[in-house]
């Protein structure tokens, strides 16, 4: 039996992705799960393929910190508590700071930034009690930002340092706190960005070496759990990722930022034409659970 056998772990943004993944290799390790989403046929569909009366779902939107209280209260209920969190949900925009819609940025940092404190707030008293693990799932653009994702990469910079911030306050009561950090990963969102932007394709040729390769999401799931089980401070994705943590003063200078600059503007005026052609900051998926 593994160390996460009979563990209660909440995960938000679980319906698919590295969420849904998560999911199938914690439940394999006897571990019993509190799943939340906003999209409900997936999240059904991943609780039908699990099986067994260790799985609850609930369909919640971690914008809401009421339904994040609820669906946390439920799990606490059905399974006397919540040893491990996982803070997941998250969307994209596309398209330069001139072009996102206005709307768009606002709805992202609720759902990446706000969803976070949400899902802690609602499940840290049990986690305390429990001396457990939170894992922030925050990106590789928490270390190296790029052009055209100014919300994402603000974003995820600020739920890195949420993370740093609360296990400093939580050390002294037993629980870990950890943080995510994935480049590019074969999810649904990486996914749409490809097949809708064009413009995203070529800046992945573009990225030397490793750096602009996907990986798949099963091996980013067996990274997630190995950090879970071991309640790490960072989960890299792929490995290398932490380098790009240490080179982050690099990354940010001058030096640094001469090697991307020069397919900036060309770059830019691509994925900002195919945003004013989709009429939309969002993907199509992101944007049909908004009219929800």
């Amino acid at each position: 039996m593994g160390s996460l056998y009979g563990k209660v772990v909440l995960i938000t943004g679980a319906a698919n992705g590295i969420g849904a993944e998560v999911a199938r290799r914690l439940h394999h390790e006897g571990a019993k799960l509190v799943l939340t989403d906003l999209d409900e046929a997936p999240l059904k569909d991943l609780a039908t393929r699990l099986g067994g009366d260790d799985v609850l779902t609930a369909v919640a939107d971690v914008r809401d910190l009421e339904a994040m209280q609820k669906a946390t209260d439920a799990g606490i209920e059905r399974f006397g508590g919540i040893d491990v969190v996982m803070a997941n949900a998250g969307i994209a925009t596309h398209g330069s700071l001139l072009a996102v819609d206005p709307k768009a940025f606002q709805t992202l940092i609720d759902v990446n930034v706000m969803g976070v404190f949400h899902t802690v707030r609602a499940a840290l008293p049990s986690i305390i009690e429990r001396r457990g693990y939170v894992l922030i799932v925050s990106s590789a653009a928490a270390y190296a930002p790029a052009a055209g994702m100014v919300p994402y990469d603000t974003s995820k910079a600020a739920v890195e340092q949420f993370a740093n911030a609360l296990r400093l306050e939580l050390a002294h009561r037993g629980v870990d706190v950890g943080s995510a950090h994935m480049l590019w990963i074969d999810t649904p969102l990486v996914q749409e960005t490809k097949d809708e932007s064009t413009a995203f394709q070529e800046m992945l040729r573009k990225l030397p070496g490793p750096l602009g390769k996907t990986t798949s999401v099963d091996k980013c799931g067996e990274a997630f759990v190995r950090g879970i089980e071991g309640r790490k401070r960072q989960i890299n994705c792929p490995s290398f990722v932490g380098l790009l943590r240490w080179l982050k003063p690099l990354l940010s200078s001058r030096l640094g930022e001469s090697t991307t600059l020069k397919d900036v503007p060309e770059l830019l005026q691509k994925m900002d034409a195919e945003v004013a052609a989709h009429g939309r900051s969002m993907s199509a998926r992101t944007e049909a659970l908004e009219k929800r």
